[in-house]
């Protein structure tokens, strides 16, 4: 156990509207934290801020609203984020959608890999100086998933995914990054200060995935009373967030448990290769 603490720590937590991370968010906020929530939706934000503040009324929580899927929102989030003053000690990346079928971003981007890993990596680079800036310890945490499982290699010549596209093999390209990217990130910064983890929270009953019509409504309502609770798939995001020792660094989590991923997610030349070509494709909104 590390003698870090998060209370009165500031902690940005994206997809932070339901599910696990609003769950993560209102666990943050019992022990102490400042809590910014992130968001697509202003009015499920309300709420979700609302949830958060009767879980640490004595916190200076605020809501952020951004669509994940449309990198324009995403800078101005963090623009927002850093023009607000804040210092920042944790950053959850939890945002993910699972689509069914195929779908491009307004920015040309295959859907989930753009607001499951670009989104987060713009984010993130964005925020940077933030925790760099930390006089002590400061943590990224991934919402990853087993579901990289389905996914032996990242697309370099297809990411859009236009050949051949099936869902779970799509969703697992996207957590794959996910891996990838906190890989990198552990490895980059390991002397400057910030850990980056990655994490598998469980099959969740949220609201993932529910925007793939009826048929996958009702999946959803069959299978809820054998997933776990928000709850439970945010424990091991909280633990490395709030209680994880600080030698705690690149590593990916089940149930607080340190786990072997999949030989492909842990290929360092992917990862670098993965933070250069994300760079190039979000070039005019890193560098604008």
């Amino acid at each position: 156990m590390s003698d870090w603490t998060i209370a009165g720590k500031t902690v940005l937590v994206t997809g932070a509207t339901n599910g696990v991370g609003l769950a993560a968010a209102q666990e943050f906020a019992r022990r102490g934290a400042d809590v910014v929530l992130v968001g697509r939706s202003a009015e499920r934000g309300e709420a979700a801020l609302a949830a958060v503040r009767a879980a640490g009324s004595a916190g200076n929580h605020a809501f952020l609203r951004a669509d994940f899927a449309l990198m324009d929102e995403v800078r101005a989030a963090a623009d927002a984020f850093l023009a607000s003053g804040r210092p920042l000690h944790v950053l959850v990346n939890n945002a993910g959608v699972m689509n069914a079928e195929r779908r491009l971003s307004a920015d040309g981007f295959e859907e989930m890999f753009a607001v499951n890993h670009l989104a987060h990596f713009l984010l993130t680079c964005r925020l940077l100086p933030l925790l760099l800036q930390q006089a002590t310890l400061a943590r990224i945490v991934h919402v990853a998933s087993n579901a990289h499982h389905f996914c032996k290699e990242m697309r370099w010549d297809d990411l859009t995914l236009a050949n051949g596209y099936a869902a779970f093999p799509a969703y697992g390209h996207s957590k794959l990054a996910n891996i990838l990217f906190s890989n990198e990130l552990a490895k980059r910064f390991a002397d400057s200060g910030i850990v980056s983890n990655a994490m598998h929270p469980g099959g969740v009953a949220s609201g993932i995935g529910k925007n793939n019509g009826v048929v996958a409504r009702v999946a959803t309502a069959i299978a809820k009373p054998f997933m776990r609770t928000p709850r439970k798939g945010a424990e091991t995001a909280v633990w490395l967030a709030a209680e994880a020792d600080a030698g705690v660094n690149g590593g990916y989590f089940i149930d607080r448990k340190a786990v072997v991923p999949r030989p492909w997610a842990r290929d360092a030349d992917a990862a670098r290769r993965l933070w250069e070509t994300s760079e190039q494709l979000l070039a005019r909104w890193l560098h604008p």
